[in-house]
């Protein structure tokens, strides 16, 4: 019965948070963030674009569109959050037996909050770094991740469109280093919100003039390269969500000039499924 009631509620929680979300606009709002900075790049990529020929209605533009809001709330909704709940019920009360009742080694509370952000940004960074890296070099988990390079246009949407599986090893994986240095869901509103905006501008048809911050910052005409159908290694080369310092330090790094049209995805996506139900089946 409690199994059935962590679920129930979690349901019914999320059901709730999402329909405050759309009801309720505001600066804590994920939904109308998301829309926001959606609709700004949008914008600058048909004042400014890059690739003058590509469509403003690019190719799998409503796909991509749909993943977007699929893979931010929708997905929990159907069941992630439910899963999730039950997993960290259980993980906390197996923690408890054990005599452990917080996860944190680190507590920054004391620190300046720009500190104690500026701390969770590069941290959540780093392991986000790491996990991109492992869905490339596993030949289990690439399966997954070629639903996000299977775009053959790049546009702001494109951000969003992965399989169901990297929500969960994304979320799961950076769970336990992040809880250690003391941090909870509550911290994380403004760093996803960076992130959201990064990601969206790094998928754009927009070529960003950063000069130096291309070394620390990710932007649109490194990370194509990430999507080149051809490029120098097998496991993948820029791998920086926000942060492209990471690539820098670790020799991962490969960037040279472009216009923008060097041909996207990976051998044999010709025969990778096109729609929206198939990829999120694949495996």
């Amino acid at each position: 019965m409690e199994f059935l009631k962590i679920i129930g509620d979690a349901y019914s929680g999320y059901w709730n948070y999402l329909i405050h979300e759309i009801t309720n606009p505001g600066l804590h709002n994920y939904f109308y963030w998301l829309i926001g900075i959606s609709l700004l790049c949008w914008g600058l990529e048909l004042s400014f674009p890059w690739r003058k020929n590509q469509k403003t209605i690019r190719e799998d533009f409503w796909l991509d569109a749909f993943y977007m809001f699929f893979n931010f709330f929708i997905f929990s909704l159907i069941g992630f959050a439910a899963v999730s709940n039950v997993v960290s019920h259980y993980f906390n009360e197996a923690l408890a037996a054990l005599g452990i009742t917080n996860l944190a080694i680190i507590t920054e509370q004391s620190l300046p909050y720009a500190v104690h952000f500026l701390i969770l940004f590069v941290a959540k960074d780093f392991i986000q770094w790491n996990i991109h890296r492992l869905l490339h070099a596993s030949p289990f988990l690439w399966e997954f991740h070629k639903v996000h390079h299977s775009v053959k246009e790049m546009g702001f949407a494109a951000h969003l469109r992965y399989h169901w599986m990297e929500n969960v090893v994304y979320k799961v994986l950076q769970y336990i280093p992040l809880a250690m240095l003391g941090y909870g869901l509550s911290d994380f509103f403004a760093a996803d919100i960076i992130a959201l905006a990064i990601g969206h501008l790094n998928h754009s048809n927009v070529a960003l003039p950063l000069g130096p911050l291309k070394y620390i910052v990710n932007h649109s005409q490194m990370h194509l390269w990430h999507h080149a159908r051809e490029i120098p290694s097998k496991t993948g080369v820029n791998f920086g969500i926000s942060l492209s310092v990471w690539d820098y330090l670790f020799g991962t790094v490969y960037y040279p000039e472009t216009d923008g049209t060097t041909p996207l995805g990976f051998p044999g996506d010709e025969d990778f499924p096109k729609d929206f139900i198939q990829q999120e089946l694949h495996h």
